[in-house]
């Protein structure tokens, strides 16, 4: 745990990280949160991340696209149901308000769960689309990790999830009427929040150095990025004081934690010993390229001539059929000539009518 420095408390405001001073703001009668905005965009920036990785595995560029539209929604609603579980004290004990659980606007969202029905919800779509589940679970990994820690901004503007109280310069300003009941005098609070996103952002970047190194496949990333989170979740669910289930001294989430990571490193071990390398197709019998087929690509580029030459051959044949309607008289005419200059006088038939000879052709 990081010791509390101690600082003059004259000085403590100017080094200490301030508190939001709203939580959303309207247009019209809506209320915008800041707390799902936080959430929006670390999907969309997620989604981006996994979106390219997936286009250099092989994959279709509109996959990621079609999982998000599935697996998003799965897994917010998971994420849900796993902390309204956890925590049901808050939603059904004496005094609370059960209809509350469907708040989800005032936070409240547990990470296993998320990731449990989000990944549900993409192995529909991957068994649908032909789609390998766990190289797509690999190119997901990082931008999921950099999609947490965009998420983590949203306990910041809810004053939430904070850990103990703190001298440190980089305190985390909580208001008084968000400070839990025993911590009402302190005024700075260690910011996990912060801590989680720099170590969502550090675990992204490891798994895609690691990756690029190794050539990670069939599923190690995504062991990896489990691995490597639950490490830095362990710490700072440590750190945090707000209520939740304990068990033999440690939070709930602790015990999930070291769960997840010691079956994630089980796994991790199998895959390098039985499966190692990665998915040359992962999409489908063919691999794309630039996230298309090749031949949708030449089929694309060829559309054009395939048009243009069936004119070209129906102007040939309008040419060749007006030259031979032009021919023949030409000849006609030309036997003519020739015939009434050869023979000096025209014939006649027995009726005295005029004769004129014929052109063979």
């Amino acid at each position: 745990m990081i010791h509390s420095l101690i600082l003059p408390a004259q000085i403590l405001p100017a080094l200490s990280i301030p508190s939001p001073p709203i939580r959303e703001f309207h247009i019209g009668p809506l209320p915008i949160r800041f707390y799902a905005l936080c959430i929006i965009t670390g999907v969309i920036v997620g989604s981006i991340i996994a979106t390219r990785r997936w286009i250099a595995r092989g994959g279709a560029r509109d996959t990621v696209e079609t999982v998000a539209l599935v697996s998003v929604p799965f897994g917010i609603v998971g994420a849900r149901i796993y902390h309204v579980i956890t925590d049901h004290q808050l939603y059904f004990g004496p005094g609370e308000q059960p209809i509350r659980a469907l708040y989800i606007w005032d936070g409240g969202l547990g990470i296993w769960g998320g990731v449990a029905l989000g990944a549900l919800g993409g192995y529909l779509v991957a068994r649908r689309r032909k789609i390998r589940f766990w190289a797509l679970a690999d190119a997901l990994a990082p931008g999921v990790a950099v999609a947490q820690a965009i998420g983590r901004l949203g306990n910041y503007f809810n004053q939430e999830l904070y850990g103990g109280p703190t001298t440190l310069p980089w305190g985390l300003q909580i208001a008084p009427e968000y400070r839990l009941p025993g911590y009402e005098h302190y005024s700075t609070f260690h910011p996990t929040f912060l801590y989680e996103l720099v170590w969502d952002l550090a675990v992204a970047v490891a798994l895609v150095l690691l990756d690029r190194r190794f050539r990670l496949g069939h599923g190690k990333v995504f062991a990896l990025y489990a691995m490597l989170y639950t490490v830095g979740r362990g710490w700072v669910e440590h750190m945090r004081i707000d209520p939740a289930h304990h068990f033999l001294g440690l939070r709930l989430n602790d015990y999930t934690s070291a769960v997840v990571f010691v079956v994630s490193l089980g796994c991790l071990i199998y895959l390098i010993r039985r499966k190692p390398g990665r998915e040359e197709i992962v999409e489908g019998d063919r691999r794309y390229v630039n996230g298309v087929l090749p031949d949708e690509d030449e089929s694309a580029q060829s559309t054009e001539p395939a048009k243009s030459a069936p004119e070209e051959r129906t102007a040939d044949r309008s040419d060749e059929d007006s030259s031979s309607a032009q021919e023949p008289a030409g000849n006609d005419s030309g036997a003519d000539e020739s015939g009434a200059d050869e023979s000096g006088d025209v014939g006649e038939t027995e009726n005295g009518e005029a004769e004129h000879p014929t052109a063979t052709r």
